[in-house]
């Protein structure tokens, strides 16, 4: 009788490719995957331990899981990925019907540790210097976009972020890996790959840079679209710039986390670049890259903003005109740099200033997709939209959603759509009739 594995992920498109790196590995052990919880032997939460809030969800998530433990003993509750790296035995000690306790560098031996774990509580949290999980192969979702980590750990030591001490030191997967795993989403039929990394163009393999490897990846056959993510703008070289402008098939669409407008809080926050450095890339990528669609990070409320920061940041963000921005409120991590000074922003102020940038970040977005009105935009088909199953959605090159009545596409076809209508984050089709090009016209 086969066994059944099942994994909830939380947090960012790492978490998700290395769910489908555990999936795959317990898949070679004789699993099979589960839809539910309750259907399985083993349950797996791969967890994020970037907000607070984040920790807060699991603990509550994991009690609602332990019913599944209290009716069947034998089953394997545990936790792995960053929360559980951050918090190692202090998980076991909250939730005494956890099990096992795994960080990101333990998954190749998963299904051991789940055995051990039948008979005893397992703590795996030991990081590598050299693990990249190369030689394992993923089992993916459906869908049209394969994740792939190229790179695994940081070396940027941020003030604000534990991610070098939850995943480790910054190592990069050989080229030739990285190709072969392409070279697999093609002949799986996914239509697009997103390579992965904390700081993914500081991606090396010996003379191999990000660049060199963009254009390795833009000649495997049967993948129409490259994406990355998220670039560190000190890394983002000359080099780079011309290999997303000249790759016919990576998206020109970059998201390129600022975090402040003010200099002085990027030198507290150790990021290394300048706003001046920061504009000069942006005036960079958009010269070379017509139709870019560039996306960012921000930090409200670090510890030292002052209004006048604040407002570099606001005016910051009005000047380069982003087509989305994702804003937090910063929120202490134990164990990161800044965790240990004091807070001078309070909550309320905080709220203030992230509701004053999101509203004007929408605005921003809402004029500049104005612009596509009565255009056309290539859009690759990834199925029903959730609000109504008649109208169908995918992804522009500049990773903008839209939306479309169905007619006769298929999942994975590309079409033309004819933009009617747009709002700040989604751009509407009208229904006539455009191009198609099915999975059928794509050499693999």
């Amino acid at each position: 009788m086969s066994r059944r594995i099942y994994i909830e992920t939380y947090g960012c498109q790492m978490n998700v490719a290395d769910s489908e790196l555990m999936l795959g590995r317990f898949r070679s052990a004789g699993y099979e995957r589960a839809e539910l919880p309750g259907e399985a032997d083993v349950i797996l939460l791969n967890t994020c331990a970037i907000r607070e809030h984040a920790e807060q969800r699991i603990y509550g998530r994991l009690g609602e899981l332990s019913r599944y433990k209290v009716r069947r003993p034998g089953v394997v509750l545990g936790v792995a990925g960053c929360m559980a790296q951050h918090l190692k035995g202090r998980l076991l000690e909250r939730v005494p019907l956890v099990d096992i306790v795994v960080g990101p560098d333990a998954y190749r031996d998963l299904p051991l540790l789940i055995d051990q774990a039948r008979e005893e509580p397992v703590l795996a949290t030991r990081l590598s210097r050299d693990e990249t999980y190369a030689d394992l192969a993923p089992a993916r979702a459906d869908g049209v976009r394969a994740w792939i980590s190229i790179m695994r750990g940081c070396d940027k030591f941020c003030a604000f972020c534990i991610v070098p001490y939850v995943r480790g030191r910054e190592r990069s997967l050989p080229v030739g890996d990285v190709i072969k795993q392409v070279e697999h989403a093609a002949a799986e039929g996914f239509k697009e790959v997103v390579l992965l990394g904390q700081t993914v163009n500081a991606y090396r393999d010996g003379d191999v840079d990000f660049a060199e490897l963009l254009r390795r990846a833009d000649r495997v056959h049967g993948i129409e679209r490259i994406r990355f993510t998220s670039p560190h703008p000190a890394d983002m070289t000359d080099r780079a710039v011309e290999a997303i402008a000249t790759c016919a098939k990576v998206c020109p669409h970059v998201h390129l986390p600022l975090q402040s407008g003010s200099d002085a809080v990027l030198d507290r926050m150790r990021r290394t670049y300048t706003i001046a450095h920061y504009e000069t890339l942006v005036a960079k990528l958009r010269a070379a890259i017509p139709g870019l669609s560039l996306t960012t990070d921000i930090i409200v409320g670090f510890p030292g903003e002052t209004e006048a920061d604040f407002e570099a940041t606001r005016a910051a963000m009005l000047r380069t005109r982003y087509d989305a921005a994702f804003v937090f409120k910063y929120s202490p991590r134990p164990g990161a740099r800044s965790a240990e000074w004091p807070e001078t922003v309070d909550e309320a102020e905080k709220t203030r200033r992230i509701s004053l940038l999101i509203e004007e970040q929408k605005q921003t977005s809402l004029e500049i997709n104005d612009a596509a009105i009565g255009g056309e935009v290539e859009v690759l088909v990834e199925g029903p939209a959730r609000r109504d199953p008649k109208q169908w959605f995918g992804k522009t090159l500049q990773f903008k959603t839209a939306v479309f009545p169905h007619r006769d596409e298929n999942v994975g076809d590309t079409l033309r759509m004819r933009v009617a209508e747009v709002s700040p984050y989604t751009l509407f089709g009208d229904g006539v009739p455009a191009a198609i090009r099915t999975a059928e016209d794509v050499t693999v």
